[in-house]
């Protein structure tokens, strides 16, 4: 299937290029017709139900070019990134758009863009470095901790007599009114509440202390000016609260019965497969640790120029992306601003840092890509949306999605023209796989010493703090 939008690419400098496009008259027809039977939705007209006027008589009653504009606005943004993908090229940061005069009918629709793209780098030494990779090494109190949280989870609630401290539970029931009005979301009854957990309004919990079982209180909070439910942000609320019950939390204890509760023969078990698990994971951490240090390396022996103002595209994207998984999330990013007093600016200045690394790390990749002829095949994007099946089934708990429709997925995504990210995603994997294995890895302490050595060239003088050591 040819693709819907074609497109070529001229580079303007190194790190901008102007891309036109150009969409197949079928495809803008197609949108077209969508975005008409889209707006039919809300039009009346004689002779019709509400909704269902056909999209030719809606493109005639509001003019081709409404219509269009409004296509355009909708399909655009798949568009540019089938455009992108025809031409190879990688954005970095919004485009400057160029839309001319809508087509006429049975024409393709031209657009044009400039963008940031990631600059080459050239490439210095990117095999056989010398690359410092921690130990993963568990430490005593790390083990400890574990064992505690086994305890944790193990722990029994008991009704007390006592007055309430922190770390105990309270079953309440309780009614919240601001200004003497009821709220949602401000009653509940039987709910269970640990007391210092913060779990609630700044001030609650700290009202309830000392209390009894069947004490009613009468509890005065003030919700914080970021609360999620604007209408009581910043308000003043009291709370009429009786206290079902006090429950203390009381950890088993650290012996052999705890241990064969867990199902291990011994306490020295119990520890030692704590151990392994945490070593595990901290053996993960540090072999991603050193992938990332690996391509570092790599970066410190490239020529490569960023220019700050796609450093700064960069960062605001970051920011873009952040700002998606607050959304995500069910938080609003306006709203994280507001709480640190922060423009998404400054935001995106204080992440100029790392966008540079992301940068050039991604230019070191796509040079080594190049160097090495690095492909991805079929079966290699097979192999790598599996791993992520593997990944969301882990994660949310369920069967891992079957082959078929992964192939289902691949077939499909090569047919819209949605294969080539995937295709570089892992071309880039496999660059740093390439650098990773032909790596050495030192020991830190073995890397500062390394650091302290140095070799002069001609006329160079000695940077302050090292040594020269002749035939080095």
């Amino acid at each position: 299937m040819p693709p819907e939008v074609t497109a070529t690419a001229t580079p303007i400098d190194d790190a901008h290029v102007r891309v036109e496009a150009q969409v197949e008259p079928e495809a803008v027809e197609r949108e077209l017709k969508g975005a008409a039977q889209a707006m039919a939705g809300d039009m009346k007209m004689p002779g019709f139900r509400k909704g269902k006027v056909p999209p030719a008589m809606v493109i005639q009653r509001l003019g081709r070019d409404a219509v269009m504009e409004e296509a355009v606005r909708a399909a655009l943004p798949a568009w540019y990134e089938q455009a992108t993908s025809h031409v190879g090229v990688a954005p970095v940061g919004e485009p400057k758009l160029d839309l001319p005069d809508s087509p006429g009918r049975g024409e393709p629709l031209a657009f044009a863009f400039e963008v940031g793209v990631v600059p080459k780098a050239a490439l210095g030494r990117y095999k056989g470095l010398e690359v410092p990779r921690p130990t993963a090494e568990v430490p005593a109190e790390d083990v400890e901790a574990e064992v505690t949280r086994l305890r944790e989870a193990a722990a029994a609630l008991e009704n007390v007599e006592r007055p309430a401290v922190i770390g105990d539970f309270t079953v309440l029931d309780f009614v919240g009114r601001v200004d003497g009005e009821p709220f949602e979301g401000g009653e509940a009854r039987g709910h269970m509440l640990e007391l210092g957990s913060g779990r609630l309004i700044p001030g609650f919990e700290d009202q309830l202390v000392g209390a009894v079982a069947g004490e009613d209180r009468q509890v005065h909070v003030t919700f914080p000016e970021d609360y999620r439910a604007e209408a009581l942000a910043g308000r003043e609320a009291v709370f009429e609260v009786a206290v079902k019950e006090v429950k203390e939390k009381r950890l088993p204890e650290l012996d052999e019965d705890f241990a064969e509760a867990g199902g291990f023969d011994s306490l020295e078990e119990m520890r030692e497969d704590v151990t392994g698990r945490l070593r595990e994971g901290r053996e993960e951490a540090v072999d991603a640790e050193y992938r990332g240090a690996v391509v570092d390396a790599v970066v410190a022996e490239a020529g490569l120029e960023i220019p700050h103002d796609l450093v700064h595209a960069k960062a605001h994207e970051m920011w873009q992306q952040t700002a998606r998984r607050f959304r995500g999330q069910g938080l609003d990013p306006a709203r994280y601003l507001e709480a640190t007093g922060k423009t998404e600016e400054d935001v995106a200045t204080e992440a100029e840092p790392e966008a540079e690394r992301s940068l050039g790390r991604e230019a070191v990749l796509a040079a080594i890509v190049e160097a090495e002829a690095l492909e991805a095949t079929d079966d290699d994007l097979l192999d790598s949306l599996r791993e992520s099946a593997e990944a969301h089934a882990r994660s949310h708990g369920h069967a891992r999605t079957g082959d078929e429709e992964l192939l289902q997925t691949l077939e499909q995504a090569k047919a819209e023209g949605r294969d080539e990210p995937l295709r570089e995603d892992v071309r880039m994997r496999k660059a740093v796989d390439l650098i990773v294995d032909q790596a050495t890895p030192i020991a830190p302490e073995a890397a500062e010493a390394k650091e302290a050595f140095w070799t002069p060239a001609k006329d160079e003088p000695a940077p302050a703090g090292q040594i020269w050591t002749p035939g080095d």
